[in-house]
């Protein structure tokens, strides 16, 4: 099925998008991974590039702890009046009472403004969309018990001030969770997409509309008009939908979806991830076409020797943006400083394919690292090198365990890998795990393999969360050097039991 494979792999959910002239503009919920919101962009909606990131300093965000699945919810890009805007949550400002933040600019890659907090909006999820008369107007799922539901309100971009109370618009097609909401005004109509049914298999996205923003929004007959909940389809989760009429006058939509492996209930590692579908307008009324478009195969492999003086935007902190203990080597690496301010000391990139491997060398001669694979602070695979052993971990919960140590000659740096391997398929053609992850280290051409591990303790449905695994290195004491990091996909294939 065409629809199966992601425009973007890896976690990189909650997709909004825009068009100008003949490219578009796509972002990603970042929850507490720093820098904050990426954004890609294309001229064929299938093929997709990592421009940078949105939140990329201090100034942008001021409480970002790094709480799992905290931090960035639910962004909107648009571009109005030849200036992009991003509307998004940080939920770590809700107990502070501060709502969402605005932020604008003249080019997608950056650098993007401080942002502007819109006072009297407390929730998530929030959209921006201008009327006729040119005014702009917010809209987002309340959090406010005095003000429940989706709520809207026209605003002043340039204070984040209301001009008046919010709203309530449709309330959904009676789903759990109503969230997600985009408001469009196509022709004679105000169109409201919502997500419903929870981020999980109950995921879908409906519609309603009205002649105006004072309503009433009638429900579209066929609600929801995307999902794969209850279907034998190899995506599921579908849901949190954007559209976007192309340059050609046609219609697609961006939305979340997941790829679960393994036995019942399927268990999906990569996070939530963006797809594409076709729309097709039928009695005023979008009704998805997912044979539309084909995603070509992508090669998202990548070698880092961190030779220049600016990171990748593929690079990640947890909770605080990697320059802030990391510094370039004169001649290629990375200084990565345990000791340099709060927090964890780790970069890490988004895992993006389903089966990969991926490699890394630092030096310990001041210090000790890992080289790991987390889907959060808690579940997590790794290797630690403290520049005379290597010990291989696995951290689910609560319980940390070695599973074997290996020692290192004086003088040598090794290489550590970590792969994502098909799961063994039993004689009933099913697979237990969704994959298994191989611990190895290399040194001096001979390689030591750990073990392979069970991959499902390094997935959603049992750690929970929004997020999907990351793999990267964590100075955990002192400085160490990082010399290199290799990533490709690897092919997949599965062994019978």
């Amino acid at each position: 099925m065409t629809a199966s494979e992601p425009i973007l792999a890896g976690f990189y959910p909650d997709p909004s998008i825009c068009r100008v002239g003949d490219t578009y503009y796509l972002v990603s919920s970042s929850f507490e991974y720093l820098p904050g919101i990426p954004i890609h962009v294309s001229t064929d909606l299938v093929t997709w590039t990592l421009v940078g990131n949105a939140l990329t300093r201090e100034s942008q965000i001021a409480e970002h702890r790094g709480y799992p699945s905290a931090g960035i919810f639910a962004p909107t890009i648009r571009h109005h009046n030849g200036t992009f805007w991003i509307i998004g949550t940080n939920v770590n400002d809700i107990p502070l009472g501060r709502g969402h933040f605005l932020i604008h600019t003249s080019d997608p890659a950056g650098p993007w403004s401080d942002p502007v907090h819109i006072a009297g909006a407390i929730g998530i999820d929030p959209d921006i969309v201008w009327d006729d008369d040119d005014s702009a107007h917010v809209t987002w799922c309340s959090l406010n018990p005095e003000q429940p539901g989706i709520q809207s309100a026209p605003i002043d971009t340039t204070t984040g001030a209301l001009f008046a109370p919010p709203r309530q618009l449709w309330q959904g097609s009676g789903l759990a969770f109503p969230e997600g909401p985009h408001l469009y005004r196509i022709a004679d109509w105000w169109y409201l997409v919502l997500a419903e049914g929870g981020t999980e298999r109950g995921h879908a996205a409906t519609i309603a509309r009205a002649r105006t923003l004072d309503g009433p929004f009638e429900a579209a007959p066929h609600n929801p008009f995307l999902t794969h909940r209850s279907l034998a389809h190899p995506v599921q989760n579908t849901g949190h939908a954007d559209l976007i009429e192309l340059a050609d006058g046609t219609w697609a939509a961006v939305h979340l979806g997941v790829r679960p492996r393994g036995q019942t209930p399927g268990f999906h590692v990569n996070g939530r991830e963006s797809f594409l579908v076709g729309i097709d307008w039928i009695d005023g009324w979008p009704v998805v076409d997912e044979t539309r478009f084909t995603v070509p195969p992508v090669d998202r492999s990548f070698a880092d020797h961190f030779a220049g003086s600016d990171l990748h935007p593929r690079w990640l902190g947890v909770g605080r943006f990697p320059a802030s203990f990391t510094r370039p080597r004169t001649g290629g690496g990375l200084l990565i400083d345990a000791e340099a301010g709060e927090g964890r000391a780790l970069i890490a990139a988004r895992a993006t394919d389903l089966v990969w491997t991926a490699s890394a060398q630092f030096t310990a001669e001041a210090g000790t690292g890992r080289f790991l694979l987390l889907i959060d602070d808690r579940n997590w695979y790794g290797l630690t090198y403290d520049g005379t052993t290597v010990e291989a971990t696995l951290a689910v919960g609560p319980i940390e365990h070695s599973v074997g140590r290996h020692d290192i000659p004086a003088g040598v740096v090794p290489t550590l890998r970590i792969s994502a391997i098909p799961a063994p398929v039993l004689p009933h053609g099913v697979s237990l795990e969704p994959d298994l992850i191989e611990l190895a280290v290399i040194v001096e051409g001979a390689e030591r393999v750990f073990g392979a591990f069970d991959g499902r303790y390094l997935s959603t449905e049992v750690t929970g969360g929004f997020t999907g695994r990351v793999f990267g290195v964590q100075a955990l004491t002192g400085q160490i050097e990082l010399r290199e990091i290799h990533y490709a996909p690897t092919a997949e294939s599965a062994s019978t039991a």
